[in-house]
C-alpha cells in the first residue's frame, strides 16, 4: 500500500503552507485568549473567514501536489470541506454564534482525525518525529470532544477550549511543515 509520504520520495511541494496554517491557528488560538468576552461575537466572524481561507490553503497544497502524492484527494476533500464550512458560516452570522461550537468541535475532530492518519503515514515512511504529530493531533481530539460533549456550556470555558483546540491544532501543522521540509 502507498502512503502519501512515500510516493513523495522526490519532493513535496509548499510545505510551508502547512507552517502558515499553523501560524494561522496559533495567531487566532492566543488572540482569542487575549480577548474572550468580545471574543465570542468576533471569533464566529474570523472563525467563518478563517475555516474559508484554510480551505483555500488546503485545496491549493493538495492540488499543487497531486503529482507527487497518491492519496492527494484527501487533502483535497478537506480543503473543501473547510471551504463549504466557511461559505456556510460568513453567510450565517447570528446562527453561526448560536452554534458555533459544533462548527468548531465537528471540524476540529474531522482535523484531529486527517492529522492522525498522516501521523501513522509520517511512521510509515520512516520520519522519526511522527510520534510527536500524533500527540498534538490527539489533544486536539480531545479538545474537538470536550466541545462536542457541552456545546451550549454556558460562560466563557468554550472561548477557552476553542482557543486551545485551535493552539493544539496549529502546534501539529508546524511540527508537520518542518517534518515534510526535511522529508523533501
Amino acid at each position: 500500500m502507498a502512503t502519501i509520504l512515500n510516493s513523495a520520495q522526490k519532493a513535496i511541494k509548499n510545505w510551508w503552507i502547512s507552517i502558515l496554517i499553523g501560524l494561522l491557528y496559533i495567531f487566532v488560538g492566543v488572540w482569542v485568549i487575549q480577548t474572550p468576552l468580545e471574543s465570542y461575537i468576533s471569533l464566529s466572524i474570523i472563525f467563518s473567514v478563517f475555516i474559508f481561507v484554510s480551505g483555500i490553503f488546503q485545496i491549493t497544497f493538495s492540488i499543487s501536489n497531486k503529482n507527487e502524492m497518491k492519496e492527494w484527494g484527501w487533502y483535497l476533500a478537506g480543503g473543501i470541506l473547510d471551504l463549504i464550512i466557511g461559505l456556510l458560516l460568513i453567510a450565517h452570522p447570528m446562527m453561526t454564534m448560536a452554534i458555533l461550537p459544533l462548527y468548531v468541535g465537528l471540524w476540529l475532530l474531522f482535523q484531529s482525525i486527517l492529522s492522525m492518519g498522516l501521523s501513522f503515514q509520517l511512521k510509515s515512511a520512516g520520519i522519526p518525529r511522527w510520534g510527536i504529530l500524533l500527540f498534538w493531533s490527539i489533544v486536539t481530539l480531545l479538545f474537538s470532544f470536550l466541545l462536542l460533549a457541552n456545546p451550549f456550556f454556558a460562560g466563557l470555558s468554550i472561548v477557552y477550549m476553542t482557543a486551545f483546540a485551535f493552539i493544539t491544532a496549529g502546534i501539529f501543522r508546524l511540527f508537520l511543515g518542518i517534518n515534510l521540509k526535511r522529508f523533501r
